[in-house]
């Protein structure tokens, strides 16, 4: 093998790992494009099932008695609490912007409030 073979051979080994390199970078686009579906659909999917059973809850404790005494925190309380279980954030420092964490001590304190009045 002459000196202009093994370069000719190292050159191709160079494209070819190239078109490898560059394909691994596509791969893990895709990659990423995938995980991020896949975390925005299991946090809608967590909501969602969270909402279907607050809902079934709801409906049992309206069946079996109406409030006895307590007096109902108003519809505007009923919302932001709804807000804040759908994934939201209902805190004057960050309100409607979605929840990354699970809880947020802000938005419980102000549900906190608003459930002791």
């Amino acid at each position: 093998m002459n000196k202009r073979e093994i370069f000719d051979q190292v050159s191709d080994m160079e494209k070819q790992i190239g078109e490898l390199y560059e394909q691994l970078g596509d791969l893990k686009s895709q990659l990423s494009d995938l995980l991020e579906e896949n975390h925005r659909l299991s946090m809608e999917n967590h909501h969602l099932r969270k909402r279907l059973d607050r809902d079934e809850s709801d409906h049992k404790e309206e069946s079996i008695e109406e409030n006895p005494g307590g007096e109902m925190p108003g519809e505007g309380y009923d919302n932001l609490a709804r807000l804040y279980e759908e994934g939201f954030h209902i805190c004057n420092l960050e309100f409607g912007s979605p929840r990354q964490n699970d809880d947020c001590m802000f938005c419980l304190d102000f549900l906190s409030k608003k459930n002791k009045v």
